[in-house]
């Protein structure tokens, strides 16, 4: 009984190190950094990522922002929350939390994102749009996306 107790102890701290390992581990590395490991391009997260929590063993992450940011891409406009979950691995975004697409006049969740070749599939679970990767090899900036040129980035964050 003792042994037994003994290997429960050992097992449970065995498994806190590995995911504590796994999270600090992440810390090297940019949001923008560990997104090119899986094979994303740094441009399907806007600037300004606080910080961010990533599972190596699940890959469920967590990316953290200072607010809610909305900035238009082609015809469309997007809206990141200031918290961002979902599950990643290699060329797949899956079961998202905090990304909306604007179509028409309504907010749509985009619940996975996969790459295919050079492509980029965003789907928001009854539809899905496919752009290349080239569209997403820049962050963009919140309020004004990819093209900053003439826009003020003091507001970038709103609390919405």
């Amino acid at each position: 009984m003792m042994m037994m107790k003994s290997s429960l102890i050992f097992l449970s701290i065995l498994i806190h190190l590995t995911v504590s390992h796994s999270l600090t581990q992440n810390q090297n590395l940019s949001v923008y950094e560990a997104l090119q490991q899986y094979d994303f391009p740094v441009g399907i997260l806007p600037q300004g990522a606080t910080s961010y929590e990533l599972n190596k063993n699940t890959g469920k992450f967590t990316v953290y922002f200072d607010g809610t940011c909305i900035f238009g891409i082609k015809s469309y406009d997007l809206k990141y929350k200031s918290t961002i979950k979902g599950f990643i691995s290699k060329g797949k975004l899956t079961k998202l939390k905090g990304i909306s697409v604007k179509v028409e006049l309504l907010w749509l969740k985009i619940v996975e994102v996969t790459r295919h070749g050079n492509d980029l599939q965003f789907s928001v679970g009854i539809a899905s749009a496919q752009f290349s990767v080239d569209n997403f090899l820049e962050i963009p900036q919140c309020g004004c996306g990819f093209d900053c040129n003439s826009f003020s980035s003091d507001a970038n964050f709103s609390s919405i």
